[in-house]
């Protein structure tokens, strides 16, 4: 376990556990019965999401715990390496057990070689998310990060309020955010942001002012959201500040009213709330909220337009009428246009503005599905500059996203609206802005490595890591 560079007060500290997670938490556990093996802890993940009949052949990895850019590149290199090995090399029929890996040679080549065979693999990672903080990232992590494969880069933010990162010893100010945000979306990562109501020397008023800023200020517009309410736990100096009765946390009352409002009145509809709570079993919190399934409590009062709230899970019906929508806004000195198609007007939504009709005006769609999603950056100045080159010049497109119920690899399935052409479609929507309202006569994706085969079958070349597609 190599230490974390961060002093956060609300942070537990637990003897050989990554930093601010502890030992009973679900994903922790599962690593120690894996004893910490990124391949171990791979394939026993698959085989357990297999048993609970889910398809696995398409794979959302996610590297959770402490500041992952802080741990030697070296061992960075060996851990990717091991979890696209881990896919490759993944069968159910097989008994679990770690396959020595061979420490002669080049890491990097080991990598490039794992990333190369899941092109073509049964179960490929489509998306690959690092957790880090603002502070760690500059162009040279960037292009780190790119080489590991990442797509999506979860940041440590907490607070856009300097006043409360510098009381709650964070070690960065929110510039750090604002900087890391802008790097991390000109190089076409999405970006989820992890945030934390209830902080000592915050309140519910300027939290609320937090949520509202983060989405009316272009220097914020982050894509994701995991919101972390602040608990006291052991281990940590703010367990000696609540006991010295120096800070008070929110209660499950306060905290499941300021998120309904939240959900309600403040988030757009091309954001995604992945997370309203942290996994922290409740024996462990000393003080602070301790519901654990806000989601399903408020769900009956909750009017939210989140991503997650609108996806089409279980409830497709393939003779569904499907259309089109646009959403621009401004964003880290560029614009980020937000492409979806979505289920028509019903007794109890309002139908979206035809294409071109208005931007980002209110809307409500309770009751509206989402089926797929892109997001289109145009950069400021063109990228013209830009340290990757294959970004020079080029519109890039961050994410696309077909939802639904999993469908197997090159399978279509009647009851998922997944492999029926809306990820295509929204590809050439994206290239046709790209060319013809904005001039731009390139167009780059950033790609999971599970990936990469689909778009070069759209006509797009690797090259710097992205696809990309001349115009």
């Amino acid at each position: 376990s190599y230490p974390c560079p961060g002093q956060c007060l609300y942070c537990p500290t637990e003897k050989e556990m990554p930093k601010s997670y502890l030992s009973n938490e679900p994903a922790v556990m599962r690593a120690i019965a894996s004893r910490f093996d990124p391949y171990l802890q791979v394939q026993n993940r698959l085989r357990s999401l297999e048993l609970n009949g889910h398809e696995t052949d398409k794979i959302e990895l996610i590297v959770m715990g402490g500041t992952f850019s802080y741990l030697p590149k070296a061992y960075q290199k060996k851990f990717i390496a091991e979890c696209f090995r881990a896919c490759n090399e993944y069968s159910v029929h097989k008994v679990l057990k770690v396959k020595k890996f061979v420490k002669s040679g080049d890491l990097g080549e080991k990598l490039l070689k794992e990333q190369k065979k899941n092109e073509r693999a049964k179960h490929r990672i489509v998306g690959l998310t690092l957790e880090t903080r603002p502070d760690y990232i500059d162009e040279k992590e960037i292009l780190n990060f790119r080489k590991l494969g990442c797509t999506r880069v979860e940041l440590g933010v907490q607070s856009i309020f300097d006043d409360i990162l510098e009381k709650n010893k964070r070690g960065h100010l929110v510039q750090r955010t604002i900087e890391a945000t802008k790097l991390l979306k000109d190089a076409g990562f999405k970006i989820n942001y992890h945030i934390m109501p209830g902080l000592p020397g915050s309140d519910l008023k300027r939290d609320r002012e937090m949520f509202e800023k983060l989405f009316s200020d272009p220097n914020f517009q982050p894509d994701m959201l995991k919101i972390y309410p602040t608990v006291v736990v052991r281990n940590s100096a703010l367990y000696h500040q609540w006991k010295n009765k120096k800070y008070a946390p929110l209660t499950d009352a306060q905290f499941e009213e300021f998120i309904l409002k939240v959900k309600n009145e403040i988030i757009p509809p091309y954001v995604r709330i992945a997370r309203l709570v942290r996994d922290v079993p409740t024996t462990s919190i000393i003080a602070g909220p301790t519901v654990s399934n806000l989601r399903q409590v408020i769900a009956h009062r909750s009017r939210c337009r989140c991503i997650r709230c609108r996806e089409v899970r279980a409830n497709y019906k393939i003779e569904e009428e499907i259309i089109f929508d646009r959403i621009d806004y401004n964003a880290s000195g560029g614009r980020e246009i937000f492409l979806q198609y979505v289920s028509v007007q019903n007794d109890n939504c309002h139908a979206f503005p035809p294409l071109n009709k208005g931007r980002v005006r209110e809307r409500s769609f309770p009751k509206q599905k989402l089926f797929a999603l892109l997001r289109l950056r145009i950069p400021n100045n063109k990228n013209k500059d830009h340290f990757i080159p294959a970004l020079r010049n080029a519109a890039l497109v961050r994410e696309v996203h077909t939802y639904g119920k999993l469908t197997a690899i090159d399978k279509i399935d009647k009851t998922s609206p997944q492999h029926i052409g809306l990820g295509k479609k929204l590809i050439q929507e994206a290239e046709k802005i790209t060319q013809k309202e904005f001039g731009f006569k390139k167009i780059v994706i950033i790609s999971g490595i599970g990936v990469r085969n689909y778009y070069r079958k759209l006509g797009y070349k690797l090259k710097d890591t992205y696809l990309v597609k001349n115009l």
